[in-house]
């Protein structure tokens, strides 16, 4: 497979957002299946794009790279063709780095109104993928929200059951009312985010709750909702709001332990 190919693939992967690991040969010594400047791509199921020569070695180099993706460290490697683990009669010598690229977080605002225009302002300047989801092409356009990673446009509760949402999703549902919200909130509940935050006070959550759960939706499901959202720092601007929201999203990615606002259940 070509250089070109490979190049080619790696940019589609990343762009979809795959963590993966491109393995290049950057050294051989001796007799080697291939040589300087082999490439292969490998993704976090053990699947693989290109070839670094087959057989025994490539499969001890698919799991070094299964490894560091899981540890999220590039590295180089030495192997020796002759060692017990790889065992080839050709007996050379080979390096590979392995170059890692993990995706990035994707931030999810459902809705695009003042505090979300705000977070998303806030959010900009972070390590994430910004999504917003409106049904009003009003509030939803490139010029609104010039930096997001994606504007999504109708149906709220739909786009969002639609949505790929992944273990290093954070989902923020700030929309224009309790209805939206509820349906919002319904859409994702079960999905693997990490984070789920619902903007209102705490009579409004335990309403929507209720509504909730009248509907099927297990108490367990709904205690791993942030709702009222974001920190304790009295705030009230949406800018202020925004930061509440944003610095909950961090300690909760981060594993920190701060004093939320959120009902415990």
């Amino acid at each position: 497979m070509s250089e070109i190919i490979i190049m080619k693939s790696l940019l589609e992967l990343i762009e979809k957002g795959e963590d993966l690991a491109l393995i290049t040969i950057t050294k051989a010594q001796g007799s080697t299946p291939r040589g300087i400047g082999a490439q292969m791509i490998v993704l976090g199921d053990g699947s693989i794009i290109g070839t670094v020569g087959g057989g025994i070695l490539e499969k001890r180099i698919i799991q070094l790279g299964v490894e560091a993706i899981e540890k999220g460290n590039s590295q180089s490697i030495p192997l020796d063709l002759k060692a017990e683990d790889i065992g080839m009669v050709c007996g050379g010598q080979i390096e590979i780095f392995i170059q890692i690229y993990k995706s990035r977080p994707k931030l999810l605002i459902v809705g695009g109104g003042h505090v979300s225009f705000a977070l998303y302002n806030l959010a900009s300047i972070l390590d994430f993928d910004i999504v917003i989801f409106e049904d009003r092409e009003e509030f939803l356009n490139p010029e609104r929200f010039p930096l997001a990673k994606e504007l999504v446009l109708g149906p709220i509760d739909k786009s969002l059951r639609e949505h790929g949402i992944s273990e290093d999703s954070y989902i923020v549902i700030v929309t224009r009312g309790h209805k939206y919200d509820e349906e919002a909130l319904e859409a994702v509940i079960d999905s693997k985010a990490k984070y789920i935050g619902v903007m209102g006070s705490k009579k409004k959550v335990l309403n929507m709750f209720d509504n909730i759960k009248s509907r099927g939706i297990s108490e367990e499901s709904l205690s791993k909702v942030y709702s009222p959202i974001g920190l304790d720092i009295g705030n009230s601007s949406p800018e202020e709001i925004g930061i509440s929201i944003l610095a909950e999203i961090l300690a909760v990615k981060n594993n920190r332990k701060v004093q939320h606002m959120r009902i415990e259940r």
